[in-house]
């Protein structure tokens, strides 16, 4: 938010919204293009989850191809599948509620590592589904700068019960 664009001036100390990945802070006031960034972001995601599922496509061709066998073919296409499903509740987990909110097997990072590398098509099509409706993390971004606006509100008011010099304050008996 540009001080020249919003002429009334924010006090030193109150909350600033964070910005959004591809919107910036125009999801509080949704700006002039705030409409064109939220038709191309789901296009974005949508052309991003054809190419990645082309992509496991071609993957899950070469071992169709190769002499592994059929119980091959059907595994590694059962676990793509269950990597997408998996990758895809947590990511729909961090675009509702954040990512603090993650728990259990969704907060590892480096040992799941590997499952949310195979099942970024189903984080993507879940990315697609949610910026349908919002932002992606909107609903977070904003609850989070509520919380920071109502804290320096109040911040701001025991300042201003605060006022004066302590030490010539009468004392209460």
């Amino acid at each position: 938010m540009d001080e020249q664009q919003n002429p009334q001036a924010r006090t030193v100390g109150t909350a600033e919204p964070e910005s959004i990945r591809w919107f910036g802070t125009s999801w509080l006031e949704r700006g002039s293009g705030y409409w064109a960034r939220r038709v191309a972001v789901p296009l974005g995601a949508l052309v991003a989850v054809a190419a990645g599922v082309l992509l496991l496509r071609f993957a899950v061709a070469g071992v169709r191809d190769s002499d592994a066998g059929g119980l091959v073919y059907g595994l590694l296409v059962a676990a793509i599948g269950l990597c997408s499903l998996l990758s895809g509740l947590r990511m729909w987990k961090v675009l509702t509620e954040g990512k603090d909110a993650l728990t259990g097997w969704m907060t590892e990072e480096k040992s799941l590592g590997a499952v949310w590398l195979i099942g970024f098509a189903g984080a993507l099509f879940v990315y697609f589904l949610r910026s349908l409706a919002e932002a992606p993390g909107e609903a977070v971004a904003r609850a989070r700068y509520e919380r920071a606006l109502a804290a320096s509100e109040r911040r701001q008011s025991g300042r201003a019960a605060r006022s004066g010099n302590p030490k010539r304050a009468k004392k209460r008996r």
